[in-house]
């Protein structure tokens, strides 16, 4: 194997791939990528066996040939190389690669491809699915998934598309996030669980790319594919919780305000808040909410904001952390808090937001 590449086209895929390579696994290969020099360019394949991507980008390809060379270790080096072209080389029997810009030499252990995990490819027709539309569907339901690893069901995004919409679903059994476009987007159906990390690495590839995403599905792998990049991703089994169960039919009591506003204010509060349960209080009164927050070691905090408001009134705990992570993607504009009362969930949504049906449903907490 014997090729040329530009520093800077090497160092933007390779970063790309850090996401999936495994930094700690009990299987050696996976910490390597496996690079191939053909078609007059350099394919790189990373996986962790759930989540996979190649990526290509071109090249001077003056021998074909390919290895797999630890994928940390490449990455840092490139970056720390002169802005300058590369060269990769490696001779039939030896057992490194050696990589050259300018004054810069380096020899790395080069492993065999043989044992590197074959990576499903996908024979049938993709989708196309705007990247614009997957980047906000995925930003405002990727922090809503558990982090518990053993509510398995609840490790991904429930993402569907019917004849009628596409929407995706996540929640931790305390807060449910939810988001549906109307629309018909071919002749897909699909019903299938993302995992968070298939998610965050999908997040990554749209922020990089203006283009549409080609999407296909079998059995047991989804498939994203936007230029010369393609992701591979295992889909999660088991049973997602309805979550149409969950969605308030009958939260009558609401009250819109500024997000920037109650934004900074629960922020303010919070920081008197217990630090294990993050509770702070909610006291919505005539025209009036009152945010609040106490604990033995810390203190107290108070905040009032004035609002339109003329209904019931309504004392509940919510965990802070838990409405900030929805303002950080609602980040301007009017929100509505919808309540039923103060023993039943609450739900948010923008109050002015033509083109998504968002709505972030969140449990009260006992205080």
């Amino acid at each position: 194997m014997h090729l040329n590449i530009g520093k800077s086209t090497f160092l933007k895929e390779l970063n790309l791939l850090q996401g999936v390579v495994e930094k700690k696994s009990t299987i050696p290969i996976l910490s390597n990528l496996l690079i191939e020099a053909r078609d007059g360019g350099l394919w790189i394949k990373g996986t962790d066996l759930d989540v996979s991507i190649t990526t290509w980008c071109p090249a001077e390809v003056r021998k074909e040939g390919s290895v797999c060379i630890q994928a940390k270790k490449l990455f840092e080096i490139v970056r720390a190389l002169p802005e300058s072209e590369i060269e990769l080389k490696r001779a039939d029997n030896e057992q490194q690669v050696s990589l050259v810009c300018e004054r810069s030499k380096f020899k790395m252990p080069a492993t065999a491809t043989d044992n590197f995990p074959v990576i499903p490819d996908f024979q049938g027709d993709f989708t196309t699915i705007q990247s614009d539309l997957l980047r906000t569907f995925i930003n405002r339901t990727i922090f809503a998934i558990t982090n518990e690893e053993s509510r398995y069901s609840l490790n991904g995004a429930k993402f569907e598309i019917t004849d009628q919409s596409v929407r995706m679903v996540a929640t931790d059994g305390h807060r449910l996030s939810f988001i549906e476009k109307k629309g018909k987007f071919g002749d897909l159906k699909l019903d299938v669980l993302i995992p968070k990390k298939t998610l965050a690495e999908l997040s990554k590839l749209s922020a990089d790319s203006e283009d549409s995403f080609e999407f296909g599905h079998d059995e047991n792998h989804l498939f994203f594919k936007v230029g010369k990049r393609v992701l591979t991703s295992r889909t999660l089994s088991g049973q997602f919780p309805n979550y149409e169960l969950v969605l308030p039919k009958d939260n009558v009591n609401s009250v819109g305000i500024e997000s920037a506003r109650v934004a900074s204010a629960i922020r303010r509060v919070s920081l008197m808040a217990d630090e294990r349960s993050h509770a702070i209080k909610f006291d919505l009164g005539e025209n009036q909410i009152n945010i609040t927050s106490q604990a033995a070691e810390q203190g107290e905090a108070v905040e009032h904001l004035p609002v339109e408001y003329s209904g019931p009134e309504i004392s509940v705990g919510f965990n802070a952390q838990y409405l900030l992570d929805f303002f950080g993607v609602v980040q301007e504009g009017d929100v509505r808090f919808e309540f039923k009362d103060g023993n039943s969930q609450a739900q948010l949504r923008p109050a002015n937001e033509a083109d998504f049906d968002f709505r972030y449903i969140i449990m009260p907490m006992r205080l």
